[in-house]
């Protein structure tokens, strides 16, 4: 029996480059949603869920939406001319490859589960703690309408010399390039949102502008995907995007079947030194926490925990 996915795709008069679409029906978010038959993927997919929600399709929405607005403001070609002038960020990719468990520490004003976390958070301050902590690279959520973040925010963080994640629904070259002028030193990718061809494109474009690429999955056909495009840093997260819950195994179970070679970042519920000594056991290069830090008393000293924490304890290569 033929498998069947939605395909997610922006209204006709919103995509900046596919041009007029052929059905004049859209949701009430602009998207409209297609039926295609499953693509060679179907047959690695028993465990993939092949229908997205709401709250996904209405933050690639807005994603497609914000880059139009750009574009009729700053065409593409223009934009990678003032990026290209910027110079080279630091590498994500070397920052987690010291050895140890790397930090990456977020920059979050809000989430959609749990509405506003710091709202008033100084981007900038927050960041420097973290670093000051040990930190090896800064998440910046840009996404403004449900995690209330700025390209502004990435931009003052990236300023102070670290590696810095623009963390983002990233959905058209065009969000790179901003990443690349705002002093990214790399972008999220997130295969759950992208066909595969899309998802080549979009990493090869990133490695094209100077940036590294995190690959973000959460099953073993989206890890078999990132392993086709050439993902050299995956990042496994253990919250479900259809509906928010943690699946605290899932990193100890994806982790075996990551690209051989790459550096594997466990994502979403650590909170603590031991939930980073577990990660390492399970052979993580590095974890990216988001809530823990931002709602610290003592970012600094918050992170100086789990930094120390993953220094200490070795991890068996997987």
């Amino acid at each position: 029996m033929s498998r069947w996915r939605v395909v997610i795709m922006p209204h006709r008069s919103a995509h900046p480059t596919l041009g007029p679409l052929p059905s004049p029906r859209a949701g009430a978010c602009g998207i409209r949603r297609i039926l295609t038959p499953e693509r060679s993927l179907a047959s690695h997919a028993p465990t993939r869920s092949t229908v997205l929600t709401t709250y996904l399709d209405d933050l690639l929405a807005g994603a497609h939406r914000r880059v139009t607005e750009a574009r009729a403001i700053e065409p593409l070609p223009a934009l990678q001319d003032r990026a290209r002038a910027v110079a080279a960020p630091p590498s994500l990719y070397d920052a987690l490859a010291r050895g140890g468990v790397g930090v990456i520490a977020e920059v979050k004003r809000a989430s959609p589960s749990k509405g506003p976390l710091a709202p008033d958070l100084d981007a900038a301050e927050q960041a420097r703690a973290y670093l000051d902590g040990g930190a090896s690279a800064v998440s910046v959520l840009t996404e403004p309408d449900r995690f209330h973040g700025s390209l502004e925010d990435l931009s003052s963080v990236a300023a102070l010399g670290a590696p810095a994640l623009r963390k983002d629904f990233i959905v058209d070259p065009y969000q790179i390039w901003e990443a690349r002028l705002a002093g990214a030193s790399a972008v999220l990718l997130i295969v759950a949102a992208l066909d595969e061809p899309l998802l080549r494109s979009l990493h090869d474009e990133a490695t094209a502008a100077g940036l590294s690429v995190l690959v973000e999955v959460h099953d073993d056909v989206e890890v078999a995907a990132a392993s086709r495009v050439g993902a050299r840093i995956v990042g496994v997260n253990s919250r479900d995007l259809r509906t928010f819950e943690l699946d605290r195994d899932a990193f100890a179970r994806l982790r075996p079947s990551l690209p051989e070679g790459c550096l594997a970042v466990a994502e979403s519920g650590v909170r603590n030194a031991e939930d980073v000594r577990q990660a390492a056991a399970d052979g993580a290069d590095a974890v990216l926490v988001g809530e823990s830090v931002v709602l610290a008393a003592d970012p600094r000293r918050a992170v100086a925990d789990l930094v120390a924490a993953g220094q200490m304890v070795g991890h068996p290569d997987a």
